[in-house]
C-alpha cells in the first residue's frame, strides 16, 4: 500500500519535496496486529469502520490502514483470521431503506495453497434475524458449498457472472452477539476474480426472493479471511458506496 521508493528528478529541490510527500503518505497508514491479550482490534478512520480478529490470538495477524477504504495484511500459524474495512451501521435500518449497495475494488490476494482456506469476500452481518452472509469472489481450498450441510438455494446473475447461493447454520459460534446460533448466506462466483465491480444490492435481494430474510444491517465491508492458513493481500483500489 505504501510506496517506499526514493525517486529521481534531477534536482535537490525536486527530490526533497517528493521525498517529503512519501513520508507524510506512509505517517498516514496505521498498522496493528494482534497480541495474546486480545482477538479484535477495531475502530474508524476516513469514515469506514476496519475491525481485525484472530481467533484465540495464536499466530500472526496483522493489517494496516490506509487512506479511504484501503487495507492490506497478512496472516500465519492462525486458527481464523478476518481483517475487513467497510460502512457501518446502528442495527435499526434495513438494507433497502438505507439505499442501493455497490462495491469496487482490486486485491493483490496471496493466500497460501498449501494448508487451510480463505475467501475474499464482501462481508457483514444483520440483526433480527442475525445473518453473517458473504459475496465470495475469490477463495483458496475450501468455499462453504462443499460443507455437508450447506443448503443450495439458487444462482443468481450479477455484473456478468452467475452466483451459487447457499445457506447454512452456525450452532454456538462466534458472532456480533456473543456465541450463538445463526444463518450464514452465501453467494459464491463461479469464475473467481481479484477485480471488479459488485452490486451488492443484487444479492441481498436475491436473497429474500429464496427466502432468505435479511435483518437490519450491521456492516457492510470487504474482507479477507484466513483459517488454519498463511497469506497476504493488498487492496490497490477500494470503495464500498451507497447511491
Amino acid at each position: 500500500m505504501n510506496d517506499n521508493r526514493i525517486y529521481y528528478f534531477g534536482s535537490n529541490q525536486k527530490w526533497v519535496i517528493i521525498f517529503l510527500l512519501l513520508n507524510t503518505l506512509n505517517l498516514n497508514a496505521q498498522t496493528m496486529c494482534i497480541d495474546s491479550k486480545k482477538e479484535i482490534i477495531e475502530g474508524v478512520k476516513d469514515g469506514f469502520r476496519y475491525e481485525l480478529w484472530n481467533q484465540y490470538a495464536q499466530g500472526n495477524a496483522c493489517m494496516t490502514i490506509g487512506a479511504g477504504a484501503l487495507f492490506c495484511g497478512e496472516w500465519s500459524g492462525i486458527e481464523n483470521y478476518l481483517a475487513r474495512r467497510g460502512l457501518s451501521y446502528d442495527k435499526t435500518k434495513e438494507h433497502q431503506e438505507i439505499g442501493h449497495f455497490f462495491a469496487t475494488y482490486n486485491c493483490d490476494y496471496k493466500p497460501s495453497d498449501l494448508s487451510g482456506n480463505s475467501y475474499l469476500s464482501v462481508y457483514g452481518w444483520t440483526v433480527d434475524p442475525l445473518i453473517e452472509y458473504y459475496i465470495i469472489e475469490d477463495w483458496c481450498r475450501w468455499i462453504p458449498s462443499m460443507d455437508k450441510n450447506a443448503k443450495f438455494k439458487g444462482t443468481v446473475e450479477v455484473n456478468g457472472s452467475v452466483y451459487d447461493i447457499y445457506e447454512n447454520t452456525r450452532v454456538n459460534q462466534p458472532s456480533i452477539e456473543g456465541n450463538t446460533t445463526f444463518q450464514q448466506y452465501f453467494s459464491i462466483r463461479k469464475d473467481k476474480r481479484y477485480s471488479g465491480k459488485i452490486d451488492i444490492s443484487a444479492h441481498f435481494k436475491k436473497w429474500e426472493e429464496l427466502g432468505m430474510d435479511m435483518g437490519k444491517l450491521y456492516e457492510v465491508s470487504f474482507v479477507v479471511e484466513g483459517y488454519k492458513s498463511n497469506g497476504s493481500f493488498e487492496f490497490k483500489e477500494l470503495d464500498v458506496f451507497v447511491e
